[in-house]
């Protein structure tokens, strides 16, 4: 691990100053809570939390990955997955139950989603959308044609 800081000051006597360096193995990393305690004070706990995993041999690439593409994996799920990686944490649980989500699989079983059904989907969620059944779903889109057709 190495921790590096430059001073910044507009006073003459640091205009030569160096940047300060620690270089210190994982295993001393971990032992070092003065260290620890300066990183939380720069840096915020999260990458002091993050760090520490690091030295323990504790990541998680899975976590790391960005939305999109976690929405791309999650959408090839069975639905039992999906809910069981739901538990797994909030990051996760977020995802699961996403209208991002619930649209990409929705697209992915559905061969036509006429644009009339993508309002009501987008009106009552792509989850509910999805686990709403076929008679339902028709009765509720002829409701939105007969109330569109008294606005007209």
């Amino acid at each position: 691990v190495i921790f590096r800081w430059w001073k910044i000051s507009l006073r003459n006597e640091f205009r030569e100053s160096r940047p300060g360096e620690i270089k210190e193995s994982q295993e001393e990393f971990l032992d070092d809570s003065s260290l620890h305690i300066q990183i939380a004070i720069v840096f915020g706990a999260k990458v002091l939390k993050h760090v520490l995993s690091l030295c323990r041999g504790n990541y998680d690439f899975l976590e790391q990955l960005p939305v999109s593409l976690l929405l791309y994996i999650i959408s090839f799920l069975d639905l039992e997955d999906i809910a069981r990686l739901s538990q797994v944490s909030r990051r996760f649980e977020m995802i699961c139950n996403s209208n991002a989500l619930w649209e990409k699989i929705v697209g992915n079983l559905c061969t036509t989603i006429t644009p009339e059904m993508k309002e009501l989907a987008q009106e009552m969620g792509w989850k509910q959308f999805f686990f709403t059944n076929r008679l339902q779903l028709q009765l509720q889109l002829r409701r939105r044609r007969q109330k569109q057709d008294v606005q007209d």
